[in-house]
């Protein structure tokens, strides 16, 4: 190799304590324990590699990361599991309801209509959900 090329840092507990931080109980158990059974290692490999990895770099703040989140799975469209998450954590770290709704009406005339609503659906239910949760 005739380059150096910069390490990554990797950090696995660091990459634990973010998820818990970003993420609430009950997102982490929508996916991860079910992804270990099927693929058993990967959901270690996520954690660590983008919230030990990717999340820790300079220059985003964890609201901004979340707002890219949310738009790229917007974009994306038919991840409605993962759109879910994004929008709890970006609650979590500051986005209001009315920021993330504004995020994916100001996406229609970019994704579409039809995304932009797909978008908006799962935000109405990740509302509703939230409501029922503290409401009980």
């Amino acid at each position: 190799m005739d380059f150096d090329l910069t390490r990554a840092r990797l950090d696995r507990a660091a990459g634990y304590r973010l998820l818990d931080e970003l993420q609430d109980r009950e997102t982490q158990q929508a996916a991860l324990p079910a992804l270990e059974r099927i693929a058993p290692g990967f959901p270690d490999w996520i954690v660590t590699s983008l919230f030990g990895g990717t999340y820790q770099r300079p220059g985003l703040e964890h609201r901004d990361r979340q707002l890219i989140n949310i738009t790229a799975l917007a974009a994306l469209g038919g991840v409605d599991p993962q759109l879910t998450g994004h929008i709890r954590s970006g609650l979590r770290v500051g986005l209001t309801r009315q920021q993330v709704v504004e995020v994916f009406v100001h996406l229609a005339p970019y994704l579409g209509t039809p995304k932009a609503l797909a978008a908006l659906r799962v935000a109405a239910a990740t509302f509703e959900a939230l409501d029922a949760r503290e409401q009980a």
